[in-house]
């Protein structure tokens, strides 16, 4: 295709296949899908050059049900296919399908270095908080105190947090979102216009086994006042601009503050600057209950991408010179094997 072909206008339904959808009834997963279907279109995507990939779990479906090219692979090893399937065509747009056990237990290793390595692709992170396709123990992300058929006493694991476990790994974009969320298009719109590894964790919610456990701020209604949406260049309100985020000078660390009148500039609310990293570190850190959940957009400072380095590199050393396979054969050292005895 070259660049005066136009591209086909899609429509959701064009990113959808003809296979039945099988997740349970009421699996927060539906409304994920749904809301990538619906983003496809609006970024001018083409299912010709789009590519899902997952690794194992209820989130790794997800390529049965686009109407892309796709992989499912093995646990935890999407990453490593991903960063494979980039490097062989790099016009292609990848999106990595993945869940908080498979990204971060098994798959710890390969996520930190996609992240550290910054490949041009959109890593999106389901996180239920606890295994589900293998019924139901508890996860890398679960509470302290969760009762599954692995802790039957209560976790005493402490939590892992995928967007600090994200920032930590040296990722330049870092977002949150939630299953069931008007917003969760524009986070995803956001994340596929970062060039290099887009981090977005989506909170959802798994009906069985651990079912609203993220009621309190991801509600379909009634948590309006729990959530902190955040957008740069403007300053972090939340609970119906009656409440906001300042920075505590003293014991720099974050604070709420009651906004009056909306003068948000006299409550110190600080305005979201996404290239703000240490703030971003502050953000994923708050403790939801004292602080709303910080939503959105929270870090997004690109960088030189993985796979932009690697193929200028092989321009390069390959640069006037004249590929030659049988001298590349012949080199180094070699050995003649003479005919030995008939058998």
């Amino acid at each position: 295709m070259n660049d005066m072909t136009p591209i086909k206008a899609t429509t959701p339904k064009d990113w959808e296949t003809d296979q039945e959808v099988r997740w349970c009834p009421g699996c927060g997963d539906y409304a994920i899908l749904k809301a990538v279907q619906r983003t496809m279109p609006e970024i001018g995507a083409t299912p010709e050059n789009t590519v899902f990939i997952s690794g194992i779990g209820c989130s790794s479906r997800f390529p049965y049900y686009m109407e892309t090219y796709g992989f499912h692979t093995i646990h935890g090893r999407a990453p490593a296919v991903a960063t494979g399937v980039k490097l062989a065509n790099p016009e292609l747009d990848v999106w990595i399908i993945t869940g908080d056990g498979d990204a971060l237990s098994i798959g710890g290793n390969h996520t930190m270095h996609l992240l550290r390595r910054n490949l041009d692709c959109q890593i999106m992170l389901f996180n239920n908080e606890i295994y589900g396709l293998t019924k139901g123990q508890y996860s890398p992300t679960s509470r302290i105190g969760t009762n599954s058929p692995s802790t039957p006493y209560g976790s005493v694991d402490r939590p892992a947090t995928p967007c600090a476990f994200a920032l930590g790994s040296g990722a330049r974009f870092v977002a949150r979102g939630f299953d069931v969320s008007k917003n969760l298009p524009e986070v995803l719109k956001a994340a596929h216009a970062h060039r290099g590894a887009a981090f977005i964790e989506i909170f959802q919610n798994c009906i069985v086994y651990n079912k609203d456990v993220f009621e309190d701020f991801a509600a379909p209604k009634g948590a309006e006042d729990q959530q902190l949406w955040l957008k740069d260049g403007e300053p972090m309100l939340f609970a119906k601009g009656l409440k906001g985020i300042a920075l505590d000078g003293d014991a720099l660390e974050l604070k709420v503050v009651d906004v009056v009148d909306g003068d948000w500039q006299a409550a110190g609310v600080i305005v979201h600057n996404v290239t703000n990293r240490s703030i971003a570190h502050m953000l994923v850190e708050m403790r939801f209950g004292e602080f709303p959940m910080a939503l959105g957009v929270l870090y997004d400072d690109p960088r030189p991408t993985f796979n932009d380095a690697v193929v200028e590199q092989n321009r390069a050393v390959s640069e006037g010179k004249v590929a030659d396979l049988s001298n590349l054969l012949v080199k180094g050292q070699t050995w003649t094997v003479a005919d030995g005895p008939e058998l």
